[in-house]
């Protein structure tokens, strides 16, 4: 079994994902926040829930908040030019740093 140490998080905060799987399956949006620790990614706009809230001072009214829970990150995939690609990682060739490319265009992702 993998354990936290041996798995390697390629996406990171800002890159444009697909949801593969679960019940926002088809979704794109950007990556908000990454719990790395329990391997979830928070996307924009996918899945929404609704937080139910007692008045504070920043809400004084309380009532419910659509907010976006975590997706797991085996349901995510990267898109590049608008199509889906697994993400790999290469020294440049011109800098001799590690960079990660697209899979299938094999091109550097910036």
């Amino acid at each position: 079994m993998k354990t936290k140490k041996d798995i390697k998080i390629k996406l990171k905060k800002g890159d444009l994902v697909k949801v593969m799987a679960g019940n926002s399956r088809g979704r794109e949006g950007k990556i908000l926040d990454i719990d790395t620790d329990r391997y979830r990614a928070f996307v924009e706009g996918v899945n929404i829930v609704h937080k139910h809230t007692k008045p504070n001072q920043k809400n004084p009214k309380g009532g419910i908040i659509k907010k976006e829970a975590s997706v797991h990150m085996s349901n995510l995939m990267f898109v590049d030019n608008g199509t889906t690609t697994r993400i790999g990682r290469a020294i440049d060739e011109k800098t001799g740093r590690l960079v990660r490319i697209s899979k299938k265009s094999g091109e550097a992702i910036k």
